[in-house]
């Protein structure tokens, strides 16, 4: 079973969000610590889970045990309208000690059901290596794409470089012309 595109764009923002918080400027490893801010800030978070899940998903890192992969390789294949129920799938994730009242605080808010089965996909994809269609599919269309359009950008820099140059030397002497005249005025020398 494949993987959505709508969990491989998510699973991207998500390890993007933990990699922002795994180190600091100096590049010591400061997750942990990261982690604790972020779960103390968890009330501020909850208005986040709807527009933005791998923010506030991040909070649970570590915190879910998997019984069964079968179930979580059949969530991941969904798209974001066809997803399970969180309480058909919560029988087959153990949650931490440490992480239950947050769990619980979540499943308390409008989206918390929702949001609690985006959380543990998440945190599963996080420890699944992706496979080679996954990785086709991250690099696929849209880097081809992109490829194409740097190719389309050189061709026109080619094509119009002659001509670029000799318009930037032009206003460039424009603007030197200018500033010496501007100098005059205020009672300097002309610049030769």
């Amino acid at each position: 079973m494949s993987t959505s595109t709508f969990f491989l764009d998510l699973r991207s923002a998500y390890q993007a969000e933990l990699d922002d918080l795994t180190s600091d400027s100096e590049g010591k490893d400061v997750l942990r610590k990261r982690l604790t801010e972020k779960r103390k800030e968890l009330g501020f978070l909850l208005q986040m889970m709807e527009i933005s899940p791998e923010m506030v998903a991040v909070v649970l890192h570590q915190a879910f045990r998997f019984k069964s992969p079968a179930v979580m390789d059949h969530l991941l294949a969904q798209d974001a309208d066809n997803l399970p129920e969180w309480d058909s799938i919560c029988d087959t994730i153990d949650i931490a000690p440490w992480g239950r009242d947050m769990v619980e605080m979540m499943l308390h808010q409008p989206m918390g059901a929702w949001f609690m089965t985006i959380a543990a996909a998440l945190e599963y994809m996080h420890h699944k290596p992706l496979t080679a269609q996954e990785r086709a599919q991250l690099s696929g269309p849209a880097e081809e794409e992109e490829e194409d359009q740097d190719e389309v950008r050189n061709e026109r820099h080619d094509d119009n470089h002659t001509e670029d140059h000799e318009e930037d030397e032009a206003d460039a002497r424009a603007r030197e012309d200018a500033g010496n005249d501007w100098m005059v005025e205020q009672g300097f020398d002309r610049k030769e």
